[in-house]
This record gives C-alpha cells, sequence and structure tokens, in this order.
C-alpha cells in the first residue's frame, strides 16, 4: 500500500504558476509510475501528464502540452506539476496517482484505471 497526498493548488489568476507537489508513503521502496489527473465536477476525469518510474519518460496531455511539466525525486518520494501560464479552463481539482511497477522502467500510463493509488485531491482555480 502506498498514500499519496497532493499540495500546492490554490487560487491564481490567468497567465500565472502553479506547481503541485505529491508525497508517497508507505510502501515507498518499489517502483510507482506515476501520473496526475484533473476533474471538475460533473465531468469526466482528464488525464494530465504521466512519468515512468524511471523518471526519464514523460508524457504530457494535449490539453495541457507546452505549460505543464510532470517531474519525480525519487529520493523524496515525490512527484511534481509544474503548470504556467494558467488558464480558466485549467480549474479543477488535480489528482496523483501511482502504479507499481515492481521494477525501474521507463512506462508510463495514460488511463486512470491503469493506476492503483489515488490522493485526496488538490483544488486548482483560475480566474480571468
Amino acid at each position: 500500500q502506498v498514500q499519496l497526498v497532493e499540495s500546492g493548488g490554490g487560487s491564481v489568476q490567468a497567465g500565472g504558476s502553479l506547481r503541485l507537489s505529491c508525497a508517497a508513503s508507505g510502501r515507498t521502496s518499489t517502483a510507482y509510475a506515476m501520473g496526475w489527473f484533473r476533474q471538475i465536477p460533473g465531468k469526466e476525469r482528464e488525464f494530465v501528464a504521466a512519468i515512468s518510474s524511471s523518471g526519464d519518460h514523460t508524457y504530457h496531455g494535449d490539453s495541457v502540452y507546452g505549460r505543464v511539466t510532470i517531474s519525480r525525486d525519487n529520493a523524496k518520494n515525490t512527484v511534481y506539476l509544474q503548470m504556467n501560464n494558467l488558464k480558466p479552463e485549467d480549474t479543477a481539482v488535480y489528482y496523483c496517482a501511482a502504479r507499481n511497477t515492481y521494477y525501474i522502467s521507463s512506462h508510463y500510463f495514460t488511463t486512470g484505471g491503469d493506476y492503483e493509488y489515488w490522493g485526496q485531491g488538490t483544488q486548482v482555480t483560475v480566474s480571468s
């Protein structure tokens, strides 16, 4: 089992930046691929970004491509989501997710169903 706790959400004006963090605890000795998703109430969950357990392969969703960067610090068991040039349509609850890959690999996952563990979410609000 691994527990995920997101932080760093908040309210910003359009064009601003935020850095979200996701701290993992519990059974962190194994390898995890990580992802970020977001959801607006009443809408489907949307993929934002993913990173392999090795950290050298990443993928970013079309709606955030060029404005968002996912990264990780395995020594700190933390994954980050740097978001720049934020837009009002980025307003959502952002969730961190983890999938046990059992060994360090270059695989990442872009579908919510591929992930085993989820954080509680952090709200991001972008005003125009």
